[in-house]
């Protein structure tokens, strides 16, 4: 196989509360190769955020590497970490975190703006982008316009636009009706397939975890690989 586009060695963390030190990450290891759809489950308050935070470099371990590619993401400055998050990792939420001023071609095309791309390139890559996630004619509508469903194709949509080697998504079904959340599902999974774009889900959903090429439980801060 490639190299893993995404690996955590042996990664630390706890926090304090109070004057006790809480251990929420225990030593955990895992690695994602290209194009492999990932899941993660797990109790709430297991660990799984946080290590989706320390994989996207949006929070450091106490010890332990995180490589997106062959770059030790914490070995790097901030501003480089910046640069790898933009153009390697897609970041997807529970909630979808769009900004509500600006429209469904706008929200997509910021990071690629944020990246410094040309504004009109990147306003043509963020329509091509909206096209593949199935709402091509939204392109003008403000977040408060689309639906819980087509709001989180749009963040899905914003995540995908740089060409990541991976999506991190915390729980991005978790705030939709069931329909609704088979349906982004499926956009997933359909992306997967056609960009080779990696996903790494967590996810309540057993269902989804159970169709993923891998599934990793995470228990008291320590992952298991349950299915590969």
């Amino acid at each position: 196989m490639s190299n893993p586009v995404l690996r955590g060695i042996d990664i630390h963390k706890s926090f304090r509360d109070g004057k006790n030190k809480v251990e929420v990450l225990k030593g955990v290891n895992l690695e994602i190769e290209q194009a492999e759809m990932t899941a993660i489950i797990g109790s709430s308050g297991s660990g799984k955020s946080t290590l989706l935070h320390v994989l996207g470099g949006l929070d450091s371990p106490d010890t332990g590497q995180v490589f997106i590619k062959d770059k030790d993401i914490h070995k790097v400055s901030t501003r480089n970490q910046g640069k790898i998050r933009n153009q390697q990792l897609g970041f997807v939420y529970q909630f979808h975190h769009l900004l509500a001023e600006f429209t469904a071609l706008e929200n997509v095309a910021m990071p690629l703006i944020i990246g410094g791309e040309n504004q009109n390139a990147a306003y043509d890559a963020a329509e091509q982008v909206i096209k593949k996630v199935g709402l091509g004619e939204r392109l003008t509508h403000k977040p408060s316009e689309l639906s819980g469903g087509e709001r989180q194709r749009i963040a899905i949509g914003r995540a995908l636009v740089t060409k990541p080697a991976c999506i991190l998504a915390d729980e991005p079904t978790g705030n939709l009706d069931t329909m609704t959340a088979q349906a982004v599902n499926e956009l997933m999974f359909e992306l997967n397939e056609s960009e080779k774009t990696s996903f790494l889900i967590v996810s309540h959903d057993l269902k989804l975890a159970d169709s993923m090429q891998k599934t990793y439980q995470m228990k008291d801060g320590e992952l298991e690989l349950i299915k590969h």
